[in-house]
């Protein structure tokens, strides 16, 4: 028996008139016309279905806090930081697991199917350490939380945030975080990342760093976190996050950096919606994009997913939760406006962030969870450019979130009676 049958999709590879059938909480077969009787069937109308959205960098302990204890007046990273000081001592086990889940209901209405979400480990009470781990709990059914022990103010620098690091991966915390750029010398943040690394490769943990965040050409943590997962067999188990300063590096150093790069396997979570934002803040022109050598690193063969980071909070005052928003973005900063490039960041917000937190069960094909998004588009591409309304979510084969068909109205006489976007994607989309 078919649990559920979705008739007449458009599939990501360019696939048309596709069923899929799903049966225990699995794909069972994806097919054109698939015969036998279904509980519940939906006429996808040639949209497009993808398996769900992911975001590979997040910070979930902060979100929808914004305004307090009181507003970012000059969208500035350094107020931000400011604000975060001053509401961590506000914060409460309860509020952190509210607000939290009110996130992640955001995060289903717009197809969201997994996220890595850092956790300052920096407050001795581990309070958002505990509440997020509740939160995990509480959200496993629809979505998928990685937690990343992120010793916000610094491995070392922060006196108390080896300790809380340790005590935090002990509590079950997923991933080992770090953010070696802003210890207090090159030779901190060097050794931080020997000692991260190495904390990782004990427990079997997966690695993702902040690795310079930064405008600075001399901040190479990157090739010392590359040469850690060298040295203690962590390929592919590590994540380079932001990499920004990349762009200010030359072009020389990084012809021998991006090769080691892709001896150790990295993966590179670019974010560039707020990146777009905070870097290049000490420039005057020519000014910096902020974001890392997206292309440079893709044709080397890298995986690069995308992430959000940061949304209504004391950083970022903007963001809903949508993926599909963070691609354009990419887009855009890069810019990537190829048909190739644009198609492929669609990949950066599906299956290489999962491909980046080793996400098992993840995409469409037959054995593969029955997790996906139909969407009011007709290709990738479109998706992107429309920011495309969310139709139907559906997690373990069962729906979870739906939306009307969007469309105008007109009362304009000779014109159509109603506008649909999707009606105006081109007629070749290859």
């Amino acid at each position: 028996m078919i649990d559920l049958l979705i008739t007449n999709a458009t599939l990501p590879d360019g696939r048309t008139g596709m069923d899929i059938a799903c049966a225990s909480g699995l794909v069972a077969e994806i097919a054109p016309a698939i015969k036998g009787e279904a509980r519940k069937t939906i006429d996808a109308r040639g949209y497009l279905v993808s398996p769900p959205f992911i975001d590979s960098h997040f910070h979930m302990d902060a979100t929808l806090s914004l305004g307090i204890p009181r507003l970012n007046m000059s969208g500035t990273l350094l107020e931000g930081i400011g604000l975060w000081g001053e509401l961590k001592p506000l914060l409460t086990h309860e509020a952190v697991i509210e607000r939290a889940l009110r996130y992640c209901d955001l995060a289903v209405s717009k197809g969201m199917g997994a996220i890595r979400t850092h956790v300052d480990v920096c407050d001795d009470r581990l309070l958002c350490v505990e509440a997020l781990l509740e939160v995990k709990k509480k959200i496993a059914p629809y979505i998928d939380l990685q937690i990343v022990a992120f010793p916000q103010d610094g491995f070392y620098r922060s006196r108390t945030a080896r300790q809380n690091l340790i005590r935090a991966l002990d509590l079950g915390v997923d991933v080992v975080g770090g953010i070696p750029h802003f210890e207090r010398t090159m030779a901190d943040g060097a050794a931080s990342l020997k000692e991260l690394c190495e904390i990782a490769e004990k427990r079997g943990l997966l690695v993702d760093i902040h690795c310079d965040k930064t405008d600075d050409p001399l901040s190479r943590h990157v090739e010392t976190l590359a040469c850690e997962t060298q040295r203690l067999g962590l390929h592919g188990r590590v994540v380079g996050s932001h990499l920004t300063s990349m762009h200010s590096m030359d072009n020389y150093y990084v012809s021998k950096l991006i090769p080691l790069m892709v001896e150790s396997q990295l993966h590179a979570t670019p974010n560039p919606l707020i990146n777009i934002t905070i870097q290049g803040r000490h420039d005057t022109y020519p000014r910096r994009r902020g974001l890392t050598r997206i292309p440079e690193l893709r044709s080397a063969g890298l995986n690069v997913s995308f992430g959000h980071d940061c949304v209504m909070d004391p950083w970022y005052s903007l963001g809903q939760a949508d993926m599909l928003e963070v691609a354009s973005m990419g887009i855009h900063a890069v810019p990537m406006t190829s048909r190739e490039a644009m198609r492929w960041t669609f990949d950066a917000v599906t299956v290489n962030p999962a491909k980046a937190m080793h996400l098992e069960g993840y995409g469409l094909a037959k054995g593969c969870k029955a997790n996906f998004v139909i969407l009011q588009a007709k290709d990738p591409i479109e998706a992107i450019r429309l920011k495309a309304n969310r139709l139907t979510v559906v997690r373990s084969g069962k729906i979870i979130a739906e939306s009307d068909e969007q469309f105008s109205k007109l009362q304009i006489a000779g014109r159509p009676k109603t506008v649909n976007g999707a009606d105006y994607a081109p007629k070749n989309l290859g």
